[in-house]
């Protein structure tokens, strides 16, 4: 299941596609942002490029990882994904879904208009088998990403998701991102396939993610979700990049040009749909921003799109 608009390798060169985050929540960041990168590409490494943009609009129940809160048109999203030509992809990783969940008029009028046969090929985060099932004989035009909510903690399990014609791509679990020795028997084509989370921040010991997840696609869902209690060390300080760095999980650049790209892994995710617009930036800089160029783009951004920084 390939398409020559998500296909991510460019012959035989070392190239790192981000997928990034907040396609409805930071549009207002991404419409200066991709001008810059269009304008001013020498701003920006040339061994990476965008592969993605991922998100949910507020009040999504087929939503999941993260509560989405964006607003924003999604006709005027679809519009600036295909100015750039970079693939959209929905974010529809709840767990919980049942069958007459199918059937909410918000989520099917988004695969309406984002899976059309559009300039680029879009694609749809996922979970749920029911929910994949109807996507597949419904939306055939999108392709699909095998969600990480789905918290694939063991190699065989995650080879197995691997190996599944569904998906395009697969997420592991961040603590599987320094099994080198397995990762690195992977054959080309399963490599091609696996889109490593970057910067997570929470736990690494954590042994509650999968009941985490259940409880955000419990919110999505709108049902209680109050019996989940995070208890990870330091929880109450929220999401800290400087935090994400240290955990035994986490993938910087220099281990993306040095070690990743030459094994042949060449698919990245930044997650942070639930942060502030001011955080993402500093993603945006730390990952695809030559150093000297970082004044550049905040300033570009800051001053010419007025961002919210709270």
């Amino acid at each position: 299941m390939k398409d020559s608009n998500v296909k991510m390798k460019k012959d035989k060169a070392y190239i790192a596609y981000f997928h990034l985050p907040g396609l409805f929540e930071f549009y207002d960041l991404y419409r200066e942002f991709l001008r810059l990168y269009r304008e001013h590409r020498e701003y920006f490494y040339d061994w990476c490029e965008i592969g993605s943009i991922y998100g949910a609009p507020a009040d999504c129940v087929w939503g999941g990882g993260r509560v989405g809160y964006g607003d924003h048109d999604p006709v005027d999203v679809l519009a600036l994904m295909e100015e750039y030509r970079i693939s959209a992809r929905l974010t529809f990783s709840n767990s919980l879904l049942r069958k007459e969940h199918l059937s909410d008029k918000k989520c099917n009028s988004l695969c309406k208009i984002f899976g059309r046969n559009n300039k680029t090929r879009n694609g749809v985060i996922i979970h749920s088998e029911l929910l994949l099932d109807y996507l597949k004989t419904n939306y055939p035009n999108f392709y699909f990403v095998s969600s990480t909510t789905k918290v694939l903690t063991d190699f065989q399990a995650f080879l197995n998701e691997v190996k599944r014609d569904d998906f395009l791509y697969a997420v592991p679990d961040f603590r599987l991102n320094k099994d080198f020795e397995n990762l690195n028997s992977l054959s080309e084509s399963e490599k091609d396939k696996v889109e490593f989370l970057c910067n997570e921040c929470c736990f690494f010991g954590c042994k509650d993610r999968k009941r985490c997840y259940e409880s955000v696609s419990r919110k999505s869902l709108g049902e209680n979700s109050t019996d989940f209690q995070c208890t990870a060390p330091e929880v109450n300080e929220g999401y800290r990049f400087s935090k994400a760095m240290e955990s035994p999980g986490f993938i910087g650049i220099e281990d993306i040009k040095n070690v990743y790209l030459p094994m042949g892994f060449s698919n990245f995710k930044i997650e942070g749909r639930g942060l502030g617009s001011a955080l993402i930036l500093e993603f945006l800089l730390y990952y695809m921003t030559k150093p000297e160029y970082h004044i550049h783009v905040r300033e570009a951004v800051y001053l010419d799109n007025m961002l919210d920084l709270f």
